[in-house]
């Protein structure tokens, strides 16, 4: 995690948010595009591959195929709903007692250039979007997102450690506040009004960055 120019690398993500329903009620979706530059192949390969995939996201273990169980290490576990390689991948995202349900697909956008797509649909309090608006998953994604690069540019694996060490640098620090305001403009964009949604990526900041 050396090198990164962080205001590309936060500008080089699309962020939409969208309402929606699932399972019968509302639901709130975060939608994060990237385009790497690499083959549609190999970006599923890093995706879905139980040894790459400790070297830019977490450690995980479980049945990684359709209707197995998975578990990332420290955080979410789930069902693999949708495995379609090598162009979209569904899965729900059991975390303190709470399901989501994340899809990711993949689109070549020219021959070693592809374009990663994410869904984050979740069925979130109003007490708790009002309080830190999309960033509160968003941010999260970006840093996974960030890593994926990382490693499809370089081929190498994130260090045991590194990647916590580095995100809490001043410039992961960095990446985090500029990635939360990103978020909120995104909020803006849907229709949160300015006043608000600024406020709600200010405290996503202070939670992601251990300030005030």
């Amino acid at each position: 995690m050396k090198n990164i120019h962080v205001a590309d690398a936060v500008g080089a993500i699309t962020r939409e948010i969208r309402t929606t329903e699932r399972e019968g009620k509302e639901a709130r979706m975060i939608v994060a595009t990237r385009v790497y530059d690499t083959d549609v192949e190999d970006c599923w390969d890093a995706l879905t591959n139980a040894e790459r995939i400790p070297r830019w996201f977490l450690p995980i273990e479980g049945e990684l195929k359709l209707g197995g169980r998975y578990q990332l290490e420290g955080n979410a576990g789930g069902t693999i709903t949708t495995c379609e390689p090598p162009r979209q991948l569904a899965v729900t995202w059991e975390m303190m007692g709470q399901v989501s349900w994340v899809t990711v697909r993949l689109d070549a956008v020219a021959s070693e250039r592809t374009q990663l797509t994410l869904e984050h649909t979740a069925h979130v309090e109003d007490e708790f979007w009002d309080k830190f608006g999309p960033g509160a998953v968003g941010v999260g994604w970006d840093l996974g997102l960030l890593g994926l690069g990382e490693h499809l540019a370089t081929g190498a694996a994130v260090a045991k450690g590194e990647g916590q060490a580095w995100a809490a640098s001043d410039e992961g620090k960095r990446f985090a506040k500029l990635s939360s305001d990103a978020w909120g403009k995104a909020s803006i964009a849907a229709g949160t009004e300015p006043e608000q949604a600024r406020a709600a990526a200010d405290r996503t900041t202070a939670f992601y960055t251990g300030g005030p």
